[in-house]
């Protein structure tokens, strides 16, 4: 098999591996982390009830997954919206922000733990590239430098904003008392409360940097990426944050390169194997050539052109499917739908191209045949035709046939020209006599001798039957 193995295969791997780590990475300690582990039990446990041939196991589990997904969209909107911004290629040319504006870190060091010393509890997230916005309520605005007067008078206890964690953005106070999510971890130590949930909590969503100051403890420390670390001094709190707010840029970068490559090596290697695995699963049941038969349909015809004819009105396609995950080619409801933007009067010969089916992912075309298809064209033309009255039956007892008209009597045509020569009326719909004792006036359609002919005029004529007793 693994002769067959085509570089967009391998591609294929690669780019689902990547982003499947990127998910994992970014959910490992949220909510949905979990129920992203539920729902692949869910899917393994479908695809194995379905290959033993459990069908109402399989068929209950299928409609559970189309309810869970919309589930999903509506719980996990937040996250959904998060991870969709972080895989937005733009956002690293648009508004992109390296950490914010220009922190006085040495001060805001000694700011936050004097006010450890102080016992101070305080939470004071640094929001770098990703938006926030999501994740804060009942936020005050504020707007100021964050300064040791501002931060202490926001989070003595007592005042009106303590409560709360303080956003700073752009190096400057842009609110307080905001009310952050909490982490749903359930490994975190049991002397952490409220305050470092809200930060760990937030710090599992965003990339965000939350520092956090231990009122009963008296301590410092940062969440970043659902972790904590304690820091033990302004130093330290100085060096780190100027690491990850003002990164500078590695002058050996194949050496980071490398870094990056080997750094979480193991969850790495379980969802490069989870992706082969699920890539094993899709395509190892390929399937063979098909051949099946594809009616042709056309497009894009000029206006003033009629289509008279095409030979063949299908053709044999053949096809070789690479996964299991679509049906057999004999279900599908393909169609050759041909472009005749560029006919002219006469035969045309017109190649029956693979972009012409429309094939689902998996599928490609091995053969065409007949590779052409015959097109004749005429030009459209009108012609003014007379209307003929078709009768039928006999009129009852004594009466009498005195004449019979039509309303209008004449209708106007269109089609291509050699079907309207030779053409000088139109016969209407019957018309039975044998209900018409005295005459009256009925509608009917003008009947049209060939597809190719329109008429015009879409109400029927009225048809005047005039009689008279002997």
């Amino acid at each position: 098999m693994f002769h067959l193995i085509r570089w967009q295969d391998i591609a294929d791997i690669i780019i689902m591996s990547f982003l499947a780590y990127r998910l994992y990475s970014w959910f490992r300690h949220t909510r949905a982390m979990q129920v992203l582990i539920g729902l692949g039990i869910l899917a393994g446990v479908y695809f194995v009830t379905r290959n033993l041939g459990l069908f109402m196991t399989s068929w209950i589990l299928q409609e559970l997954g189309t309810v869970l997904f919309v589930l999903i969209i509506v719980v996990f909107q937040a996250e959904i919206r998060q991870a969709l911004y972080r895989f937005s290629l733009l956002r690293t040319f648009i508004g992109r922000q390296e950490g914010g504006g220009e922190l006085d870190l040495a001060e805001l060091g000694r700011t936050v733990f004097g006010l450890a010393r102080e016992r101070t509890g305080a939470l004071i997230v640094l929001q770098r590239q990703e938006a926030l916005d999501d994740y804060l309520l009942h936020g005050v605005k504020v707007d100021g430098l964050p300064s040791s007067h501002l931060l202490g008078s926001i989070f003595r206890n007592g005042t009106p904003l303590h409560d709360g964690a303080v956003i700073i953005k752009d190096g400057r106070v842009s609110q307080a008392s905001c009310h952050l999510p909490l982490s749903m971890k359930t490994e975190l130590p049991q002397n952490f409360g409220t305050r470092h949930r809200a930060g760990i909590g937030l710090s599992e969503r965003s990339d965000a940097v939350v520092i956090i100051v231990s009122e009963e403890r008296g301590e410092v420390g940062m969440a970043l990426a659902g972790e904590y670390r304690k820091i033990a001094s302004p130093e330290e709190f100085a060096e780190v944050i100027q690491g990850l707010l003002y990164p500078q840029r590695p002058e050996n970068v194949a050496f980071t390169l490398r870094q990056r490559l080997l750094r979480n090596l193991v969850p790495k290697i379980v969802t490069t194997l989870i992706v082969i695995a699920g890539w094993l699963v899709v395509t190892t049941k390929e399937g063979g050539i098909f051949t099946v038969t594809v009616p042709i349909k056309f497009h894009n015809l000029p206006p003033r052109s009629v289509l008279v004819k095409s030979v063949p009105e299908s053709v044999e396609v053949q096809l070789k499917v690479f996964t299991s995950l679509i049906p057999s080619p004999r279900q599908l409801d393909l169609v050759a739908d041909l472009n005749l933007a560029g006919v002219h009067d006469g035969v045309n010969s017109l190649a029956v191209k693979d972009d012409d089916l429309n094939l689902p992912l998996g599928v490609v075309v091995t053969g065409i045949n007949p590779p052409m298809v015959k097109v004749t064209i005429a030009g459209k033309e009108r012609k003014q035709l007379r209307v003929r009255p078709k009768l039928t039956g006999q009129l009852p007892g004594r009466a009498k046939l005195r004449s019979v008209t039509a309303d209008p009597d004449t209708v106007v045509v269109e089609g291509p020209g050699h079907l309207l020569e030779g053409l000088e009326s139109l016969p209407t719909e019957t018309v039975d006599l044998a209900g018409l004792r005295r005459g009256g006036v009925v509608e009917r359609r003008v009947v049209s001798p060939s597809p190719q002919i329109r008429v015009l005029r879409d109400e029927p004529v009225r048809v005047v039957v005039v009689t008279s007793v002997k």
